[in-house]
């Protein structure tokens, strides 16, 4: 069916302040916050646009709009606010971008089940200082929280700065409310914890759209931490760092930050002293005996490394900054400009090669190749590369961005690691997804064609095409 034909039928449904069909409206939704997309946007250049917008104000909505589409075969591609820096929310195949923002509440607490429950447009922001309000908080703080939905973290596997302690959104989530391609609505969810068969809830955790489309979510909450201590350290090296944070979190300590910066990014990090040496943050928060006693007992780790204390300061400089996206933003801004950043994770056993190999490869690529490690685990850490860079153009700055993951991709590959921690897939990493999935990807696969045999959602995500 035409794009003419499929919005006069959305035109029947939907009023006119809902309904989004003018040339800005259509440019807006065509463009996230991936650095690629600004750069297309600063050239002119829409290559993923839309033929509509409908803003969902409820869950009916929702169900209209995904009836209109399976009706008529045409694309949808869920919409939050447009932080993600991938390309999840941009609609590779036209159709009907689908705009959640609207679908907010009032937040529903409660207190005895430490849960709240809100709906997926609901800022991560406004819940905060909401349950900040009731001396209650969410521990979760990507550093875009007040650029980010709730839905948009289920929809993408979010996680936070605390997530040593706390966990990702996997972790945090209790239940969600999901409507499927053909309309069908579905609570997912364990109360806490279930053997009926597998846990659901995880189908759609990173789906990024492209299995249904959430509508409501239920989190949960905790008090405010009684005591909370943060200290820098210097650190001789990086295999120093690394060896200090497998140490610290396979003792059984459960810091609520972990941030290991190597001596570039170290600069920036701690920007009112010379850069000398790689750069640990450590925080520990809780009851004060227990965070007192953790931190005693992972500072005594730190020592042995040959790490000295830096004090308290510059993790309090650091938190104060730390949801500030400014100096990658004003050097998009500038003609030429470019910024990436590539996060990926693996096992200590490989994450220290593969760090030193990505330095290598992506070195030429970038005025500033910048490299830490955070969000530990048993078993690894996540790594974060940070590209800054000035072209001689902005086509030039284009080029030099793709080049930037066509590298980083090949290397972390190579090296069996995770293409993704936790910014997910979108447009960045499509190219990628099946090799990174290997023999998984078929079940994958299975799993889209179950619930989406017709590839209208979010088409051209996941290693998925869009639709013949």
């Amino acid at each position: 069916m035409s794009a003419a034909a499929v919005i006069d039928q959305l035109r029947r449904s939907f009023g006119p302040d809902a309904l989004l069909t003018g040339e800005g409206d259509l440019d807006a939704r065509s463009h996230d916050t991936w650095p690629v997309a600004t750069v297309w946007a600063k050239l002119g250049r829409h290559p993923h646009r839309p033929d509509a917008v409908v803003r969902a104000g409820s869950v009916a909505d929702v169900v209209e709009v995904l009836r209109i589409a399976g009706e008529t075969g045409t694309p949808v591609t869920a919409w939050g606010l447009g932080s993600s820096v991938t390309g999840q929310p941009l609609p590779v195949a036209g159709g009907i971008v689908l705009d959640l923002a609207g679908l907010v509440s009032e937040p529903e607490l409660d207190e005895l089940d430490r849960t709240v429950t809100v709906a997926a447009g609901v800022r991560g922001s406004d819940l905060e200082s909401w349950l900040g309000e009731r001396d209650l908080t969410l521990n979760h703080s990507p550093q875009s929280l007040g650029r980010s939905t709730v839905g948009g973290w289920i929809a993408t596997r979010a996680t936070g700065q605390f997530s040593s302690r706390y966990g990702g959104i996997e972790d945090l989530v209790v239940g969600y409310q999901v409507v499927l391609a053909d309309g069908t609505v579905a609570d997912l969810g364990q109360r806490p914890r279930a053997a009926m068969g597998p846990d659901l809830k995880e189908f759609f955790l990173g789906s990024e759209g492209t299995l249904g489309v959430v509508t409501r979510v239920t989190l949960k909450v905790f008090a405010r931490p009684e005591l909370r201590i943060t200290e820098a350290f210097t650190l001789p090296t990086v295999e120093a760092g690394l060896a200090v944070m497998r140490e610290v979190v396979q003792a059984g300590l459960r810091p609520h930050l972990v941030r290991f910066y190597d001596i570039d990014e170290a600069a920036h990090a701690v920007p009112d002293r010379p850069a000398t040496a790689p750069v640990l943050f450590l925080g520990h928060e809780g009851l004060a005996g227990v965070a007192t006693a953790e931190h005693a007992a992972a500072t005594a780790i730190v020592t042995a490394h040959g790490g000295a204390s830096m004090g308290a300061a510059p993790v309090d400089a650091w938190m104060a900054r730390r949801y500030d996206f400014s100096s990658v933003e004003n050097l998009l801004a500038e003609p030429g400009g470019y910024a990436e950043t590539v996060e990926v994770a693996n096992l200590w056993s490989r994450i220290g090669p593969m760090y030193a190999e990505l330095k290598e490869q992506l070195a030429p690529l970038a005025d500033e190749v910048l490299g830490h490690f955070s969000h530990v685990y048993d078993q690894g850490s996540s790594l974060y590369m940070i590209l800054l860079g000035r072209a001689a153009d902005d086509e030039t700055a284009l080029r030099r961005l793709e080049e930037i993951w066509a590298r980083a991709m090949k290397v972390v590959v190579a090296h069996e690691g995770e293409i993704s921690h936790h910014h997910g897939g979108g447009l960045a990493r499509q190219p990628w997804v099946r090799e990174s999935l290997g023999t998984g990807y078929p079940v994958l696969s299975r799993v889209k064609q179950a619930l989406d045999p017709d590839h209208i959602l979010n088409p051209g995500k996941l290693g998925f095409g869009t639709r013949s």
